[in-house]
């Protein structure tokens, strides 16, 4: 069972299993592990009583979350596999796991969270052993199916919403950018390409720097399109591949759905978010997902904190009961 709004639109949203058609999908972040949603999206008024924090699984899963030191060291370590392979940029993550409640109060908690980021794609669901919850505006894509206009984004850099920027945010986001650009010009339908200027993108207590993309596509280019953007760097780092591989050696715990995405198909438009700003849910823990952009220029302490602030982003929003 699955409850979602999208950006800008407070009406709730569920799927009703009527078909086979997959409406709302979760790709993992390796794309080796899917959730499904069949049927179509319809309109619901509330969630239903029977989704309740009872659902939740057992946490069976024995993972112990990296300490503030462990973490300092992993970066430090991070921060010269950049310098010696002169890397643009890598993103480490970790998981914080938080234990010190009784009850979760689902229906408060995505409430909390919709009411906090009226800007984002924001999720509960509940399938067999898997609960996440989540809320994030970066557009993977967005299809029209119309017109064939293709949207995406370059987001990256994150500070608090009260300080300016740095040299560190702003390098750590063109490579973003120029990765995507690149990218899309390969299927470019004999049509300009359209780029905004770089902006604030404010997302709760924090701002990340953005820049809009759009052109015209071939339909049939649609899933090549995502298949090149994901990873894009603003979740991995550049180049992709070799990214890829140390965030398998760095990373304490696999990411499953964390930066991943989500594809969700409608009648007019298909499309893609990436799974940031989420959280596992269990009946005695919760297991939230936080990284960051790693450069050459990288602070390691100002990364953990970092870290910390994003992990507020659901923490600060759920509901428990001690």
């Amino acid at each position: 069972m699955i409850y979602f709004k999208f950006p800008f639109d407070e009406k709730l949203y569920s799927t009703d299993e009527n078909s086979d058609n997959k409406a709302v999908v979760f790709k993992s972040f390796d794309q080796t592990e899917s959730v499904d949603f069949k049927g179509g999206i319809f309109e619901v008024e509330n969630i239903a009583e029977r989704f309740s924090g009872k659902l939740l699984p057992k946490d069976e899963s024995n993972f112990t979350a990296e300490t503030h030191d462990e973490y300092l060291e992993k970066l430090q370590e991070v921060i010269e596999v950049i310098k010696e392979n002169q890397l643009p940029k890598l993103v480490l993550s970790r998981r914080k796991i938080f234990k010190d409640f009784n009850d979760i109060n689902i229906e408060e908690s995505f409430k909390n969270l919709c009411r906090a980021y009226p800007n984002a794609f924001r999720y509960i669901f509940t399938q067999g052993e898997k609960s996440w919850i989540g809320a994030f505006s970066e557009v993977l894509g967005k299809f029209n199916k119309t017109t064939h206009e293709f949207e995406t984004m370059s987001l990256a850099g994150t500070i608090p919403v009260s300080e300016s920027w740095t040299d560190k945010e702003i390098k750590e986001q063109k490579p973003v950018s120029s990765y995507i650009r690149n990218v899309l010009a390969k299927f470019n339908a004999n049509s300009e390409m359209q780029e905004s200027e770089t902006y604030d993108h404010i997302s709760g207590n924090i701002k990340h720097l953005r820049t809009d993309f759009k052109l015209k596509i071939n339909p049939e280019d649609l899933d090549l399109i995502i298949e090149e953007l994901h990873p894009t760097p603003a979740v991995c780092g550049i180049p992709k591949d070799f990214c890829r591989e140390k965030i398998k050696q760095f990373e304490k715990f696999p990411r499953e759905l964390y930066a991943g995405f989500i594809r969700i198909e409608t009648d007019n438009f298909i499309q893609y978010f990436v799974n940031l700003r989420c959280a596992k849910l269990y009946k005695d823990s919760v297991h939230l997902f936080v990284g960051g952009g790693i450069t050459a220029q990288s602070n390691p302490e100002k990364e953990w904190r970092e870290t910390e602030l994003k992990s507020e982003a659901v923490l600060k929003n759920l509901s428990f009961s001690n």
